[in-house]
């Protein structure tokens, strides 16, 4: 007789997010009902949010490895096992879990442990962000939801802490308030893909391998985490009404959307014939921006310090994701529909005179 070594897991937690004893009761429980091996536990610090205690449990050979915290602890983990096959898990216990969100994966406690014992193997693609500071030096950070400066940067920094405890995600509503001041006072420069550079003064620049922000709004409809490029969106609101334009332009697009995931319409729901001025979208493999003066920038909803500049690419498929089994596939439906392939647009704006100096 032969016998077969069983899968292994390793749980990378934050101490401060997790009640470790409910933690591993539902561990122990999913691991024995999936026939899954003894699971090994590493607890993220400080100093390093879950990046190389990932890469530590993928030198142990362990086959998944599950990110038990908020977004922060997700991003470092994603990080850690891109290129590799150890698969990410996630039992999100943060405000936002803007990548469980995203990718339509459970959010309590007993049924993310056993999504992800239970389930199958799926890729996403990762983003990376040369970040340029303001002293010349760079630096590279991976994400796997969102990034940009502006409104999602701002949202963050106004968001009060003991508010986000009281109230979870709700709080970013506050801050989303906060944030809407300012008008287009970014100027930058970009290039997207191959395409011309251009130059253009902005309120926001956000970049999604994902589409959705907390609450399930969808600032970048047509972001897939499974489709081999990022989208873009640059918010231009120029005053009240500008940003009038974009709540309703954001809440078509969330109507849309949704008719066509019941309809089962592989249809893109932004591009150019529908845009208005105040909000433009592309598509794109590579982004090159550069700031006239420096500003806070995002990674996945952590701050991520000022930059004068960022490049952002694209690795498709690099990281194996645990989804939930195929009797709970429709959980998981909208990663498995790719948005339809078109030719990424070059530009962001159109040449009028509000995308110049």
């Amino acid at each position: 007789m032969t016998s077969t070594t069983p899968p292994r897991a390793a749980i990378v937690f934050n101490p401060v997010k997790i009640n470790r004893s409910r933690l591993e009761r539902a561990v122990d429980a999913a691991a024995r009902r999936h026939g899954w091996g003894e699971s090994s536990w590493i607890e993220t610090t400080k100093e390093d949010p879950g990046m190389g205690q990932a890469q530590q449990a993928v030198a142990e050979g362990v086959d998944m490895v599950i990110a038990c915290g908020g977004d922060g602890t997700v991003r470092a983990v994603a990080t850690g096992l891109r290129g590799t096959e150890t698969a990410l898990a996630i039992v999100p216990r943060g405000t936002g879990n803007l990548l469980a969100r995203n990718l339509s994966l459970p959010l309590d406690i007993a049924n993310a442990v056993d999504a992800a014992f239970g389930g199958c193997n799926t890729h996403i693609d990762v983003c990376t962000a040369e970040l340029t500071r303001p002293d010349g030096t760079q630096e590279s950070l991976d994400f796997v939801v969102m990034a940009g400066v502006g409104l999602d940067a701002q949202m963050i920094v106004n968001t009060d802490d003991n508010l986000k405890k009281q109230i979870g995600f709700l709080a970013y509503g506050f801050a989303i308030a906060k944030s809407l001041t300012g008008g287009n006072h970014i100027k930058l420069d970009y290039q997207i893909n191959d395409g011309e550079q251009r130059h253009v003064r902005a309120h926001s620049v956000i970049i999604g391998n994902c589409g959705d922000l907390v609450g399930n709004l969808p600032l970048l409809p047509d972001a897939r985490a499974d489709d081999g490029i990022f989208d873009v969106v640059l918010l231009r609101p120029g005053g009240v009404f500008g940003w009038a334009q974009i709540l309703a332009k954001l809440l078509h697009q969330m109507w849309v959307r949704f008719s066509h995931r019941i309809l089962k319409r592989n249809n893109r729901v932004t591009g150019e014939d529908n845009e208005i001025h105040s909000l433009r979208y592309a598509t794109a493999t590579t982004l090159n921006v550069t700031l006239r003066h420096p500003e806070i920038f995002e990674v996945d909803g952590d701050e991520a310090g000022e930059v004068t500049g960022f490049n952002i690419a694209i690795d498709p498929g690099s990281l194996v994701v645990r989804a939930p089994s195929s009797e709970d596939r429709h959980q998981w439906k909208s990663l498995q529909r790719r948005a339809r392939r078109f030719n990424p647009s070059t530009t962001l704006v159109k040449k009028d005179p509000a995308s110049s100096e």
